[in-house]
């Protein structure tokens, strides 16, 4: 299998590492919007192409699929581009920044019938995984989640504290995973959904700050704190309150309502979620399978997400 990366940030970084524990993968190509710092990070990967243009990769005969780590607000075209080359693609979360790309995704990935897998890794996570196969075997059944995404990012700048080139979205990216996870773990498509925002941010234009709600047909409810502005402890923290017990997930770790830690280590190969992500996606070309987090899977997810934003844009 070999992979092109675009995206040699924070995260294409961990991607990278991921990928390196995958029998059988070799990463041939990779682009990034500086040439010099992304040869330097070729060179730590062994990883033979350097390119400024995706076009590059995906004209190349030695690039079988593409994964997108690039700004959110080029995902869309460039996974269409990928598509229409022939190459299957993992499109880092948000698959798009508004529901018409997510869409024009979607169709594209039925008349070319490739690989078009979405990056939400809480989907791969073991904490959240231990959780779902419970509520699968029906031993847990959710009653609320109430989940918490806060960081300290007043400019742009990404997970390494570097420079970012582009403008992260509360809602458009990090709703967009609790909004995925709701409706995968519930097992139900959200029917309401309500939000608020704090005052744009003079210079970046987007809110600080949010609150959303959403409730399934079935009942169950989600509430959802972001912030940008939280000086403290940085991260998602997700509480599953169910019919039989609470469980709090922190990215890869998971502890009971009373904080006692639930062993997660033998739910998958990996207790590293970017790793178990990109294992799926290799599997699913290798298999010819519709993939966990597939773009037909998520599109829901944008929906919703486009709802929200048109009614927080006072559109109705």
């Amino acid at each position: 299998m070999r992979i092109a990366l675009a995206g040699a940030g924070a995260f294409g970084i961990r991607h990278l590492d991921g990928l390196a524990n995958i029998d059988g993968v070799e990463v041939t190509s990779l682009v990034g919007r500086r040439l010099e710092p992304t040869k330097e990070v070729a060179e730590r990967y062994g990883i033979a192409h350097v390119t400024t243009d995706l076009a590059d990769s995906l004209a190349r005969t030695d690039v079988d699929a593409v994964i997108l780590c690039t700004p959110t607000q080029l995902h869309a075209a460039q996974a269409v581009a990928a598509l229409r080359a022939g190459k299957h693609v993992q499109v880092e979360i948000p698959v798009a920044d508004s529901w018409e790309g997510a869409a024009e995704i979607d169709r594209v990935q039925r008349e070319t019938g490739l690989v078009c897998m979405a990056g939400h890794t809480r989907r791969f996570n073991p904490s959240h995984q231990w959780v779902h196969r419970r509520i699968v075997s029906g031993e847990l059944r959710i009653q609320q989640m109430d989940v918490q995404t806060f960081f300290f990012r007043r400019t742009n700048m990404n997970a390494l504290g570097q420079p970012r080139s582009w403008t992260d979205h509360l809602l458009w990216h990090h709703a967009a995973h609790t909004v995925d996870l709701f409706q995968y773990q519930g097992g139900e498509d959200v029917t309401i959904a309500n939000a608020v925002q704090g005052p744009l941010h003079p210079e970046l234009g987007i809110a600080m700050d949010m609150s959303i709600q959403l409730r399934t047909a079935g009942g169950k409810i989600c509430t959802l704190s972001l912030s940008f502005n939280n000086d403290g402890p940085l991260g998602s923290f997700f509480r599953y309150i169910c019919d039989n017990g609470t469980y709090i997930a922190r990215y890869d770790d998971l502890v009971d309502g009373y904080e006692r830690p639930v062993d997660v280590s033998r739910v998958d190969v990996s207790t590293n979620g970017i790793e178990l992500q990109d294992r799926e996606f290799v599997a699913a070309i290798r298999e010819g399978r519709e993939p966990n987090a597939a773009i037909a899977q998520v599109l829901g997810c944008y929906r919703v997400l486009g709802d929200l934003d048109r009614k927080l844009a006072g559109g109705r």
